[in-house]
């Protein structure tokens, strides 16, 4: 894999993985870090920075969330939506530090549009919780712990 396809496509994937598509960061990161071929960090920077900017995507559909949640093509259920929302009012804008959770986080992001929160608040936390991840993912795979 070359030097930019390697970045550009954990950019991608990672951003994918943040959204309600059914792929996974942790694969192509675990590859490229066990590959040593790139710098850690730059490979951290890029997968927070595309996860961040998935999330992103999910905020702005949760903007306009009246409009397409009943379609059938729409990726929460209304379940999922429900509690997002409860989690949400009850933790208010730092329930988005959950934003890395499998499961919660998406609709979390979700949430956050649909209650309107602040994109740079929404940022600020979303990225400090993705990249919070990735460091824990990267240390473990590289036996830190």
């Amino acid at each position: 894999m070359s030097f930019i396809g390697a970045y550009g496509g954990l950019f991608l994937i990672s951003l994918g993985a943040a959204t309600f598509l059914p792929i996974q960061s942790e694969f192509l990161l675990t590859g490229l870090l066990l590959k040593t071929d790139y710098s850690v960090a730059a490979l951290v920077i890029v997968a927070s920075i595309g996860n961040t900017l998935g999330s992103v995507i999910n905020w702005a559909i949760g903007l306009q969330i009246e409009r397409f949640k009943d379609r059938r093509w729409f990726p929460a259920t209304p379940a999922q939506l429900d509690r997002a929302s409860r989690w949400y009012q009850t933790y208010g804008y730092w329930s988005l530090l959950m934003s890395w959770a499998p499961f919660i986080g998406d609709p979390l992001t979700l949430a956050a549009g649909l209650m309107r929160e602040p994109l740079a608040t929404f940022i600020f936390l979303v990225a400090i919780a993705k990249t919070v991840r990735y460091v824990l993912f990267a240390a473990l795979i590289l036996g830190v712990f």
